[in-house]
Parts: structure tokens; C-alpha cells; sequence
């Protein structure tokens, strides 16, 4: 089992290859991202508010919000004002499910980015605060580990060089690919 009150960064990696279920929905975690409460991109870092409180409650809940007015994005809490976000998953189970919410695209584009993944898995802010550990979710770590890509998130305008996403080595299904090494 995955101990959430520890360090994002850590968390973040760990996810990769584990299994997510909301409702019996979801599929292998293939890209997250960390965010530590010292982080100038974390919605933590300038203290508690309404809309990132439950940032600050136990670790091991789940953390929604919106972004850009638009799309739901679902995180995991890890210690006090940190969290990881889910970026993407290889859907493996109600695929059915996720196709009626997202529409008709392609199984490789049902959950890569984090607005596309929680439409896919209907989250909402409802889950918000919710445990991870009880249903509607399901979490099933990783029985080996993955080859993980690192490099650095996407999306963000601040401390941008952090290479704090993480990805499934060679997966189709990641947001976008990640930086190729030279």
C-alpha cells in the first residue's frame, strides 16, 4: 500500500503503473504530476482558502478542482499542502463508460491530460475531500515497478524547470510525450 503523508514528488512516482477506479471506471496511472506546499505552482503555496482547503486535510484524499473554469482535475493530497496530480491513465475497465461521457475518440485520447481523465471517470467536485481508500475509489499499487520517464510539468508559467512529472516509459497514452534526452 502507498503511504500518502510523505513527499509528492515521491508519491508521484510511486503512482505510476498503479491502478485507478472510480466506480469500477479507470485504468492504469501512465503520467502524474507533484506539487510540495513550498512550490510557487502548487495552489498551496500561498496558504489555505476555500477553494484548496482540503489540500491541508489528511493525506490520502482526493482533491478537485477546476481548471480554467472548464475542465475537473483530480489530485491526491500527500502531506499537508501537497498533492499529486493524476495526468493521465491507460483505461482499461468501462472503457463503455468513459466513451458515452467523452464521446466518440479514440480509447488512446479518453484520459490523456487531467480534464479529459476526470470527464472520462465522472469527477466532479462532489469527490472533493472524498478518501481514496473507500469507494467510489478503488486503488491498486503497481505489482512491479515500471520504467518511469522524468521530466518537467506542463501547463504551468511557474518553477517550470522542476522535473516533477512522471510517466510510463513508452506509453501511447500520456498527455504529451515527454522530452527526448540527448
Amino acid at each position: 500500500m502507498i503511504e500518502f503523508n510523505s513527499s509528492a514528488v515521491d508519491i508521484a512516482h510511486a503512482l505510476i503503473g498503479a491502478e485507478l477506479f472510480v466506480d469500477g471506471v479507470g485504468g492504469m496511472i501512465v503520467e502524474t504530476e507533484a506539487y510540495e506546499r513550498d512550490d510557487p505552482a502548487s495552489h498551496s503555496f500561498r496558504g489555505a482558502t476555500p477553494r484548496n482547503k482540503t489540500m491541508f486535510g489528511p493525506a490520502g484524499h482526493v482533491y478537485v478542482y477546476r481548471s480554467y473554469g472548464i475542465h475537473w482535475c483530480l489530485n491526491i493530497v500527500c502531506r499537508s499542502g501537497s498533492a499529486v496530480l493524476i495526468r493521465a491513465l491507460a483505461p482499461s475497465q468501462g472503457v463503455d463508460f468513459m466513451q458515452a461521457r467523452r464521446g466518440d475518440v479514440a480509447p488512446r485520447f479518453l484520459c490523456a491530460g487531467p480534464g479529459r481523465l476526470a470527464q472520462a471517470l465522472g469527477i466532479t467536485v462532489q469527490h472533493d475531500g472524498l478518501p481514496l481508500a473507500q469507494p467510489p475509489f478503488q486503488l491498486v499499487p503497481a505489482k512491479t515497478r515500471p520504467s518511469v520517464a522524468i521530466g518537467p510539468r506542463i501547463g504551468i508559467t511557474k518553477a517550470v524547470d522542476h522535473p516533477w512529472r512522471f510517466g510510463l516509459a513508452g506509453s501511447k497514452f500520456l498527455s504529451k510525450p515527454f522530452p527526448t534526452v540527448l
